[in-house]
């Protein structure tokens, strides 16, 4: 698979979140960005043009305006930015920081941005004001063939490293509460960051949980409940069970797993979001976000 080393103007569009007209503006206006030009003077644009570009966007959303970021060399505009984000708290920052490594699959320039925001935030607020945005706008850059999923992988499996990291000192902590919780996800279901950091917020509760992990077969969720005596399921419903197959899967989850038990399934996802559930399904909690599911434990 060939990676991506120059992009599109509407590839910066995505990036940076600034239209491809306005880039043009600033181009030609004040020649803040050198296009390269093919034979058939189509324009594409190098990752330096990139850096310069989320730059530029970091000083307008410092107050500086797009005519004095011009008059800037590039080693002031570099050394203005930087002595700027050193002292910034703006998520937005780290989001291009991040974009950037994954675009040069550059772990250095992950670790040094994941550092410098751990410490200033929890890991929590990492995670849910950053890794779960990125994550979110990731998705949308693949859907738009901006990035390949060469880079999809190597972001996530870093995000990954982290939150196993800081997992495996959650397990270390004392148990709190008595309840269990059980995570996994469906067959052929393999988006689990989402599931990762719920377990890892249960522990750092306090509860007792059980990772189950991708693509679980129902009816092995039955040799749980011969162990425990109370079991509460947590799931993710991301790309399965695909909709149409939704109300199937949790009527014969609740027969056959949650109804003999009086227990409950809690889930999360996109797809869960798009499957409206009725009154039928009393004993299964569809939740809006992490911090919705995460509420209802307080």
């Amino acid at each position: 698979m060939s990676i991506k080393t120059t992009f599109s103007i509407r590839d910066l569009e995505h990036l940076s979140g600034i239209k491809a007209h306005t880039i043009r503006i600033w181009e030609r206006r004040y020649h803040l960005f050198e296009p390269i030009r093919s034979d058939t003077n189509i324009r594409s644009y190098d990752q330096k043009n990139l850096q310069k570009l989320l730059n530029v966007v970091f000083l307008l959303d410092k107050g500086y305006k797009i005519s004095k970021i011009a008059e800037l060399s590039e080693n002031d505009l570099y050394k203005i930015t930087r002595e700027l984000q050193i002292n910034s708290d703006q998520p937005s920052q780290a989001m291009d920081n991040f974009k950037l490594s994954m675009l040069g699959f550059d772990r250095v320039l992950f670790d040094q941005t994941y550092f410098q925001l751990l410490e200033k935030n929890s890991f929590r607020d990492v995670f849910l004001k950053t890794f779960f945005p990125l994550l979110e706008e990731i998705g949308m850059l693949w859907l738009s063939k901006t990035i390949t999923p060469a880079h999809e992988h190597f972001i996530t499996n870093l995000i990954r490293q982290k939150l196993l990291i800081q997992t495996e000192k959650a397990q270390q902590l004392p148990k709190l509460h008595e309840q269990t919780f059980a995570l996994f996800l469906p067959l052929n279901e393999i988006h689990e960051l989402g599931l990762m950091f719920l377990h890892y917020e249960l522990l750092v509760k306090g509860y007792n949980s059980i990772y189950l992990g991708q693509s679980v077969p129902m009816e092995n969720l039955k040799d749980l409940q011969d162990i425990f005596d109370s079991i509460t399921f947590v799931s993710y419903f991301t790309v399965e069970p695909a909709l149409e197959f939704i109300p199937e899967y949790l009527k014969e989850f609740s027969d056959s797993i949650l109804s003999p038990a009086n227990e409950e399934l809690h889930l999360l996802g996109r797809n869960a979001q798009e499957f409206s559930q009725d009154n039928s399904f009393p004993n299964i909690l569809i939740h809006k976000n992490i911090e919705n599911f995460l509420n209802t434990l307080n």
